[in-house]
């Protein structure tokens, strides 16, 4: 969570425009300059460069992002170790309890899914693989922040805040650290609906021998499933066995 001494303006520009395209699915040059306010002549610029380097396309007077985007995620994804080892544990926790298994890492204070398996009665989610959340809105980020030191966490705190999506999401920082300590105590995390309403999760953090947290795996199902010994007992016990697993795999491979 650096910053840059000397910013080069132009690219932070190209950033902003490549975002908003992405939250648009696809803009023309004129809603790119009203929603951003900046003037069309440089977000024509803009667009007619990306286009020119294959990063984005051209539909008539729409741009859009271009699939080179998803050549530089798979790569990325498949550089990740903890996606090459997880795989398995995941296909397995979604086999095993019919749920969703997940794996998610850290980057830049947020979460972003790596990879998602899905169980014969799991259900449809607004995260997919590749998706960005608030690390204290799900248990599969508190697994990760209750590993990582106070100070780093005040510093994400700092920098994403705690936005609530739910009335359940921690809100403040004396029960998001409350919190943190209990995971620690207990070895996994617990997601409450306090991203999405109706929804619980069970993640525990992968651990390598070195002391890092290289990210955390879990399953999350209908609160109406995860609930009593399967929420407490049944589900923590695969899914810190899963994280287990991956950890050795990544320690000393």
């Amino acid at each position: 969570m650096g910053h840059a001494k000397n910013p080069v303006m132009a690219v932070g520009t190209t950033t902003t425009i490549l975002q908003k395209l992405f939250e648009l699915n696809g803009a023309g040059v004129t809603e790119l300059s009203n929603h951003l306010d900046i003037t069309k002549g440089t977000v024509h610029n803009h667009l007619t460069t990306l286009e020119e380097n294959k990063l984005v396309v051209r539909d008539g007077d729409e741009f859009r992002l271009g699939l080179r985007f998803f050549e530089y995620g798979e790569h990325v994804k498949n550089q990740h170790k903890i996606y090459q080892v997880g795989v398995p544990e995941a296909d397995k926790l979604a086999e095993e309890t019919g749920e969703l298994g997940n794996i998610l890492v850290e980057e830049h204070g947020l979460g972003t899914y790596l990879y998602r398996a899905e169980g014969e009665n799991a259900l449809s989610l607004d995260t997919d693989i590749g998706s960005r959340v608030y690390l204290h809105q799900t248990a599969l980020g508190k697994a990760i922040l209750a590993n990582l030191s106070r100070e780093r966490v005040e510093r994400i705190v700092e920098e994403h805040g705690l936005e609530p999506s739910t009335e359940q999401t921690i809100t403040t920082r004396d029960a998001l650290f409350e919190e943190l300590a209990e995971v620690r105590e207990r070895g996994y995390a617990i997601d409450s609906q306090e991203r999405a309403e109706g929804i619980r999760c069970v993640a525990a953090p992968v651990i390598t021998n070195d002391g890092v947290v290289r990210g955390s795996v879990s399953v999350a199902g209908p609160a109406s499933r995860m609930r009593g010994e399967y929420l407490e007992t049944t589900v923590p016990d695969l899914v810190e066995r899963a994280a287990n697993v991956i950890s050795i795999n990544l320690s000393y491979t």
